[in-house]
């Protein structure tokens, strides 16, 4: 009851910001039931999708989806359409060698020893066959791959239209073709159990307003086979948040969509689940503070990044391995300060002959969150940049380039071999915003939820995706989380469909 009365409490706290009611569970006896599914999904980003994909594909039927709010695809569908998978067609193309194991290690490492091995690598053994599912709805890439920070190869792949709505609308269409009924403005208000605590039914708000708590309709739906929990995390519930990490303020900016407060998450723990991580939240270092959300700035980044420096205002130096993993990278743009201990966002300086080569380089430019120019000395002055060792620090870091070795921090120079830094340049500034949450309910790599007291599974109640905590320990891996969260999706199918 301690633990139950704690939760139920962070819960009322995080209402007081980000506004989500306090969902509540209760014994399904005596309820009368509205409708019946065989299979519950809640949450239509990339988890939920691939679940009902793989749930139908493999005979399910009766399946249904219920996005909280207006549009489908949840989070998903602002990310950055960034899809990590190992021994792919792009790098047999283009001569990469990778593996399971390969990228498994670069994960671990990240997670600085407390990842799970298991999911990570159940992940990265299956992560083709969720490529080839968004292939086979209709998904497109551009056609070159990507090595973003801490990947010790390019394994990337990403969406010609620089986002994940590149990968939901078309396995949204897909579960439209297989006839998945979906069902928007319909929010999670709670699990329905049996005697023993396991999932009978869900409580669910028809005709919801994001805002509006008390909207719509309440009905009970009783579930045959299970309820599969996709609701990302609760990166826009800042009280949650401040509660694991108190510098984590409404000051601090945030990538994620606003439904992404946790409800469910909370409900999860609620009724038995294991909180894992919930202090491990992840900020993006591609990030601007020029620009509100995820951006332009953040996609151009992240695939400028190899051939780019970024470089302290004040210094006119570097001052980390642009392609190091987020944590590194992020901690080390927030002591960038000014005199007074102000931020002071540092710079990444690229040439306009490599930036130009991404599509959202434009729209940097055209929107005024990028800046070009065609000399050194116009970059300095406009910056108020030390002119003479900015100048030292290029000329040391095109050396980097020509010999393929970092001698300041030691970043892998493949994806910078002949891109040396010259006029015109283009510039952006950098500032971390919350990102990703590493925090969440314990599953196994079934997707199955696991129960605090007795630590089996929890009957009929699967999670995958965000909403999960633990797969990646203290920082994830950019391009990681689609393929976590649609094979651990299509697994929860999978293992109901047994």
């Amino acid at each position: 009851m301690g633990r139950r009365n704690f939760i139920k409490g962070m819960a009322a706290a995080s209402a007081a910001v980000a506004t989500p009611a306090l969902a509540l569970s209760e014994p399904a006896k005596g309820i009368k039931w509205d409708k019946q599914v065989d299979i519950a999904i809640i949450g239509s980003g990339f988890a939920g999708l691939a679940a009902a994909i793989e749930a139908k594909r493999l005979g399910g039927n009766n399946i249904e989806i219920f996005e909280k709010m207006a549009v489908y695809g949840g989070n998903s569908a602002i990310n950055g359409g960034l899809f990590a998978a190992p021994n792919t067609p792009l790098q047999a193309k283009e001569g990469r060698k990778d593996s399971p194991d390969t990228m498994v290690a670069d994960q671990l490492k990240a997670g600085r020893g407390i990842a799970d091995e298991k999911i990570l690598r159940h992940v990265a053994e299956h992560a083709m066959e969720a490529l080839q599912m968004t292939l086979d709805a209709g998904a497109e890439y551009h056609p070159y791959l990507q090595q973003l920070g801490g990947h010790s190869v390019p394994r990337t792949y990403q969406t010609t239209v620089s986002c994940g709505g590149g990968i939901t609308q078309p396995l949204l269409k897909e579960c439209k073709k297989l006839g998945v009924t979906l069902s928007n403005r319909t929010k999670f208000e709670g699990f329905l159990l049996d005697e023993q605590g396991g999932v009978e039914g869900i409580k669910v708000r028809r005709g919801y307003y994001f805002g509006k708590e008390d909207g719509g309709n309440l009905e009970h739906i009783k579930v045959g086979k299970g309820v599969i929990v996709a609701t990302g995390g609760f990166a826009q519930n800042i009280n949650l948040r401040m509660a694991q990490d108190p510098t984590l303020t409404s000051e601090v900016g945030c990538t994620n969509a606003k439904g992404a407060t946790g409800e469910a998450m909370l409900e999860m723990f609620r009724v038995g689940a294991v909180p894992v991580h919930m202090a491990h939240i992840q900020s993006g270092p591609w990030a601007s503070p020029d620009e509100g959300g995820f951006g332009y700035v953040s996609n151009y980044s992240i695939y400028n990044f190899p051939h780019s420096i970024a470089v302290d205002r004040r210094t006119g130096l570097r001052f980390m391995d642009e392609i190091a993993d987020r944590k590194t990278r992020a901690d080390a743009q927030l002591e960038r300060r000014d005199e007074q201990g102000n931020p002071n966002p540092p710079l990444m300086i690229t040439s306009y002959k490599q930036s130009k080569q991404h599509p959202t380089a434009k729209k940097v430019l055209k929107y005024g969150v990028g800046w070009k120019f065609d000399s050194v000395e116009a970059l300095a002055e406009h910056f108020g940049v030390p002119l003479a060792p900015l100048k030292q620090q290029i000329e040391e870091y095109n050396g980097y380039v020509k010999t393929g070795v970092d001698k300041q921090f030691g970043k892998n120079m493949a994806k910078a071999k002949g891109k040396y830094l010259e006029a015109p340049f283009t510039v952006v500034r950098l500032w971390p915003k919350v990102h990703y949450c590493q925090g969440g309910v314990q599953i196994n790599p079934r997707a199955e939820v696991l129960n605090s007291m007795t630590g089996k599974p929890i009957s009929k109640l699967f999670a995958a995706g965000e909403v999960t905590g633990g797969t990646h320990g203290v920082s994830r891996l950019g391009s990681c989380s689609i393929p976590e969260c649609m094979v651990m999706g299509m697994t929860a199918a999978r293992t109901i469909l047994a």
